[in-house]
C-alpha cells in the first residue's frame, strides 16, 4: 500500500481511472439499453471530467472518511487481507453515493426530483461499484502499483512475513 504522498497520488490516480472507466461504461450501457460501440465512445468522452471529479472527491473527502470508517471495524490483525477488504468496502460506501451525486447533477438534470433520482442512481451503481472494486479494480490497481513502485512491493512482502 502507498506510504509517501507521491505514492498515494499515484495509487489514487490509478484507482480513480479504472473505477471511473468501468462505471462510465456501466452507466452508459444502462442509459442506452445496452453497451454499443457508440456507447463506448460516449463513455470515453465523459471519462475525463468524471476522472477529475473522482480523484478530487476521493482525495479531499472519500479516502479520509473511508479510512476512519474502516479503522472502526473489528479486523483481525493476523489476516492482512481483511484490512484491505474493509478499506475497499468502506471506500465504495463513501465514493458511490458521492460520485452518483455528481453523475445525477451532470447527466440526469432531474430538477425537483433530484433526491429520488440520486438515490436511484446510488442503488443502481452500488452493486457494480462494490463487486468491481473488490474483485477486479482493487486487485488490478494494487498489482499495477506494486509493479510501478517496487519499494511498495518489498514493504508488502516484509509485512506479510512479519504477520506469519
Amino acid at each position: 500500500m502507498p506510504k509517501t504522498t507521491g505514492q498515494k497520488v499515484l495509487f489514487g490516480l490509478l484507482m480513480s481511472f479504472f473505477m471511473v472507466l468501468a462505471m462510465e461504461l456501466y452507466n452508459t450501457g444502462l442509459r442506452n439499453g445496452g453497451l454499443t460501440n457508440a456507447g463506448i465512445l460516449e463513455a470515453l468522452r465523459e471519462l475525463p471530467l468524471m476522472f477529475v471529479l473522482c480523484f478530487l472527491t476521493s482525495t479531499v473527502a472519500g479516502e479520509p472518511l473511508a479510512a476512519r470508517m474502516a479503522a472502526r471495524l473489528a479486523v483481525p490483525r493476523e489476516w492482512p487481507l481483511a484490512a484491505v477488504l474493509a478499506r475497499s468496502a468502506m471506500t465504495v460506501c463513501v465514493m458511490c453515493p458521492a460520485m452518483s451525486l455528481w453523475a445525477t447533477a451532470l447527466f440526469q438534470r432531474p430538477g425537483a426530483e433530484f433526491v429520488p433520482a440520486w438515490l436511484q442512481t446510488v442503488v443502481k451503481n452500488f452493486p457494480m461499484a462494490f463487486f468491481w472494486q473488490i474483485f477486479f479494480c482493487g486487485p488490478l490497481v494494487r498489482r499495477l502499483f506494486r509493479l510501478l513502485v517496487p519499494a511498495a512491493a518489498a514493504a508488502s512482502a516484509c509485512a506479510e512475513e512479519a504477520a506469519e
